[in-house]
Order: C-alpha cells, then structure tokens, then sequence
C-alpha cells in the first residue's frame, strides 16, 4: 500500500496540552467575571479551534454574544502566551515513533487548529520541530478541520498526492478531514475527542501509541 507522506494532529495526539490550555481559560473566565470551567470541561472543548474553544468556555444557557467571544479570543492569545508549554508533555511513546517515522525518510508534517503563534513555539519547547518538514497551523488555511483544506495544503507543500499521505489524529475530527481529503486515516484513543468515544468505525485503524503506529504503517508499506 503507498504511502508517501504522514500528517500529524497536535493536541491530544502529539502532546497533551489541555492543562495549559486550562489554565488560560480559567485565566480568561475570572477577568471576564465568567463560572469557572473544570479541566474535563477544557479537554472536551478542545479541537476546533480557539474561537470554537473560547464559545464553548462562556456558552451557559445561552450562547454568547459575538463582543463577548472576540474579548475571550483577545483575553486567551494574552494569557496563552504565558501559559504555553508550562505542563505540556509528550504522550508516551510519541517521541520513539517519531523518530521511526523520521528515520524512514518519510516526510511529516504536523496539521493543527491550533494557532501558529503558539504551535512553533511549542513544537521547538518540546523537541519535535526537527521531525517535521512543514506544519500547517489553525491560520495557515481560510479553514480547520474536520474540513478538508489543512490536509490538503500539507499535501502540497510535501508535494504527495493526498490519497499516498497518512494522517494520524485523535478525534472524528481528524477523520472526517483525512477521509474528506482522500488520505487514510488513524486514530490514537488517549486524546481530546470532544467527549465523544471512538469506534473502529470512525477511522480506517485505532492505534495505541506511536511505536505501534510505526510498525503497522512499516507492515503496510510492505505489501
């Protein structure tokens, strides 16, 4: 089976950010005089974005108004700033698979809907920018998954056809993307899936960590 490239999600695939992202909106919550959130709240808001994230912080009986989102936006970029990379890790066996993916010449590429402003900084923090050729970000394209586009846009920039890229994420998201832009699609269990759990059916393969990611793929590439 060819595959040439493999795209990667960020948040709660690569690195388990949730408690500075947590942090930030607890931050956000109490300037703006807003009920805390807990940090299971934060996890299942996570994955569309920030602005779908911030809606989701001040969203009690009724949505919140269009003024109310842009402060908790311009709020978050302030503090997420300060707050970034602090208690982020790496999940367990994340680097060691990258370092297989890496080393097989493949090129990766990291696809986020997480802003550039806080996914560079945060990938060089964590040691994993070496193994990424290109990273497209939340406001790299006018769009962010589960819509095709940031996909397909690290499939140009590889310069591979999207139906030769694996890309490897942690939610239906990630699926919905990987299948709308033509690529095959894995799923990881561990991470941010709006509380929402998993199946097989979601994805072509549920995969439990990285190394085990790496020698199915190897597999694969075999036959």
């Amino acid at each position: 089976m060819p595959v040439s490239s493999v795209t990667f999600d960020l948040d709660g695939t690569l690195l388990d950010t949730a408690r500075d992202i947590f942090v930030a909106c607890q931050r956000v919550l109490a300037e703006m005089r807003q009920p805390a959130r807990s940090e299971a709240d934060i996890r299942r808001f996570v994955g569309r974005g920030m602005d779908e994230l911030i809606t989701r912080c001040l969203f009690w009986d009724t949505p919140p108004t269009h003024a109310d989102v842009e402060e908790g936006m311009r709020l978050f970029r302030r503090f997420y700033v300060e707050e970034n990379g602090r208690a982020t890790q790496a999940y367990p066996g994340v680097v060691a698979g990258l370092r297989a993916f890496h080393a097989s010449g493949l090129p990766l590429a990291v696809v986020t809907n997480k802003s550039a402003a806080f996914t560079r900084p945060l990938l060089e923090q964590t040691g994993l920018a070496g193994y990424f050729r290109q990273v497209v970000c939340g406001d790299s394209t006018p769009f962010k998954k589960p819509h095709p586009e940031p996909i397909l846009h690290a499939c140009r920039l590889l310069g591979v056809a999207p139906a030769d890229n694996l890309h490897i994420g942690d939610s239906v998201n990630d699926a919905l993307a990987a299948r709308a832009a033509g690529s095959l699609a894995w799923l990881v269990p561990y991470g941010y899936t709006e509380g929402k759990p998993l199946s097989a059916d979601d994805c072509d393969a549920l995969i439990c960590d990285f190394p085990t990611a790496w020698q199915k793929l190897e597999t694969l590439r075999r036959i």
